[in-house]
């Protein structure tokens, strides 16, 4: 194929999802649990393909998954497969070595767990890692006090200065080349990866926090089910 005729791919979302979900206490991952008429997945998949400079969505599924396939998005031209691994992190490079081949220039990482995306936080998200060449991720301030326990106990060790604490949310978004390096190195280096942002903290680089809605819950637990429900049908 000529250069000219391979598309460019400025922003291609990656969707890790090939957990099991053990947490969830049900006979199916839960990407696959549903809300109304759809998965919680495909909340995910088309909250990020409302966005129209998302051109692209690679989902990271289980080599023995069997349902996504199933699922009507799964048709949509603008929506691609591939296999994943054991851990997150070989999920998460799978998907950029895909997206790499598409010539996408930056990534978005996404849970897919995380149905309750709004639009306008995916926005402001997009607008200011743009305007960064370090990327940034959504995040909401921590509110409630903060404890540390004993180490091997459940008791208080002591409280935790919040003023500066944020929870890491999805989606996570980096430059391609930027991200894939820094995970490789991270990951030579037996560095333990809680998300995306900490491969590029370990590198040195300091990624953006854009503040986002508290309600980009990510269905854990069966309580989180009945709470995406609520956001999910009662939106503003």
């Amino acid at each position: 194929m000529s250069l000219t005729a391979v598309p460019l791919y400025d922003v291609v979302a990656i969707l890790p999802a090939a957990g099991i979900g053990s947490r969830m206490q049900s006979d199916c991952p839960k990407q696959y649990l549903t809300i109304g008429h759809k998965t919680i997945i495909e909340y995910a998949i088309q909250a990020l393909l409302s966005h129209g400079t998302v051109q692209h969505v690679i989902v990271v599924v289980h080599p023995q998954d069997t349902i996504f396939a199933s699922l009507s998005i799964s048709q949509d031209s603008r929506v691609s497969v591939t296999i994943g691994g054991a851990a997150r992190y070989d999920s998460v490079m799978a998907g950029l070595k895909r997206a790499s081949q598409m010539n996408a220039r930056w990534v978005l990482v996404h849970d897919a767990a995380r149905p309750c995306l709004h639009l306008s936080d995916l926005d402001r998200l997009i607008h200011d890692a743009m305007k960064s060449q370090q990327g940034g991720i959504l995040a909401t301030p921590v509110k409630d006090t903060m404890k540390r326990a004993i180490s091997g106990e459940c008791s208080i060790a002591h409280t935790v200065e919040r003023n500066e604490l944020w929870h890491a949310l999805t989606p996570q978004m980096f430059p391609l080349e930027l991200l894939n390096d820094c995970m490789s190195r991270a990951l030579n280096e037996g560095v333990a990866l809680t998300d995306e942002a900490s491969a590029l903290e370990h590198c040195g680089f300091h990624p953006l926090l854009v503040a986002g809605r508290s309600d980009n819950i990510k269905v854990t637990r069966p309580e989180d089910l009945a709470l995406a429900t609520f956001y999910l049908t009662h939106q503003y």
